[in-house]
């Protein structure tokens, strides 16, 4: 049996006549530059996060990097986030001029550990930018906390690309912070036709301010009062995302219920740690992420058996050539560097069958068995 990693084929023939009639409306009206899908989507993105305002952008990774410039954060400052995540979320801090700070993950969750930011914040820290990994929040609370005990408060900007939907303590992610960031790229579990990203506010200024940034600073047009970027979201991406946003409670329901089936097929595995959801937690389970010591073994066996895998992260962003100005070595975030060689990622899409759910469990059972 043959289970890839992610299936988006078998998404897309669900959803195609609804689809291709909202692109082919897009063709007809031949506003591919902010036509009137980009304001509807970013409407019901801001209702659905729990936010007053959301700004359609051309990336995840363009939305921290618009998030960045709206606090007026450059060269001198410093940003505390965590090494264990994809590199967008150090490499926009360090774009923007800024220097990034890491601070070790929490174990269980993988998201940053709140108890270690406090120690590394000083005069040049302006922002903090937690990631809720995997498709889980970060304890928000602690890091609120500690963000707010500053004159002036120090901004929290959610790195949420990969937990739209995602709940904490019965808020939204992209509603938690001072500032939310989020992906559509396909992978997503609300993925667009390529790039494409959003960011959500309850600050109306700000959410103005970064609406500015991403036509190039431009309000009126041809009249820039800042420097901004090229960060528009096409038109033809967000009458995408408007049919799919329709699904994703749904596709998001059907990963849980998949994560659960796992949880209960792989359980009293000595050799493999199952994820950990937090209690005050929704996860919309992103990435279904088990953590095994012969990691790499096991990769190659699933492959042999046409197991589709991904390993998310496979080096520690404080270990990364790029980064090395920082300072860091080997061995100053020892938890996130023992994630990065044992975590592997299996297959979680909505549309798995129970029989690719068991046949993957069953593998990596008589792995273990070995």
């Amino acid at each position: 049996m043959k289970v890839p990693l992610l299936d988006l084929k078998a998404q897309f023939s669900t959803i195609k006549d609804e689809v291709m009639e909202a692109v082919a409306k897009v063709f007809d009206d031949q506003q591919f530059i902010n036509g009137p899908e980009v304001k509807i989507l970013e409407e019901k993105i801001a209702e659905y996060c729990q936010c007053k305002k959301a700004v359609g952008v051309s990336s995840g990774t363009d939305a921290l990097l618009c998030a960045l410039m709206a606090l007026d954060i450059g060269p001198g400052d410093e940003v505390i986030t965590t090494p264990f995540t994809f590199f967008a979320t150090a490499g926009c801090i360090w774009r923007a001029g800024a220097k990034p700070v890491f601070a070790d993950i929490d174990p269980k969750t993988y998201n940053i550990d709140p108890s270690q930011i406090e120690g590394l914040i000083n005069e040049d820290t302006k922002a903090v930018m937690p990631v809720h990994l995997f498709g889980q929040a970060t304890d928000m609370d602690a890091v609120n906390e500690i963000a707010n005990d500053y004159e002036p408060v120090i901004p929290v900007i959610e790195d949420a690309c990969q937990s739209i939907g995602a709940a904490y303590k019965g808020k939204r992610a992209g509603s938690l912070g001072a500032i939310g960031c989020f992906s559509f790229f396909p992978s997503k579990n609300l993925g667009c036709a390529g790039d494409g990203g959003i960011i959500t506010t309850n600050d109306e200024e700000l959410g103005e301010k970064m609406a500015t940034i991403r036509m190039h600073g431009s309000k009126p047009k041809y009249y820039h009062s800042i420097v901004g970027g090229n960060f528009r979201l096409d038109t033809l991406q967000a009458a995408v995302l408007i049919v799919k946003l329709k699904h994703l409670d749904t596709w998001s329901e059907k990963r849980r219920e998949n994560a659960a089936k796992y949880k209960k097929l792989l359980a009293g595995i000595e050799l493999v740690a199952l994820p950990f959801i937090d209690e005050h937690n929704v996860s919309v389970v992103n990435q279904f992420v088990i953590r095994v010591q012969k990691r790499d073994e096991l990769r190659k066996y699933l492959a042999d058996k046409e197991i589709g895998t991904e390993i998310y992260y496979p080096l520690s962003l404080h270990e990364q050539e790029c980064f090395k100005p920082l300072g860091y070595k080997k061995g100053d975030f020892p938890e996130s560097e023992k994630a990065a060689a044992e975590t592997l990622a299996l297959p979680i899409y909505p549309e798995l069958s129970d029989d690719q759910i068991n046949y993957v469990a069953e593998t990596i059972r008589d792995f273990c068995k070995k």
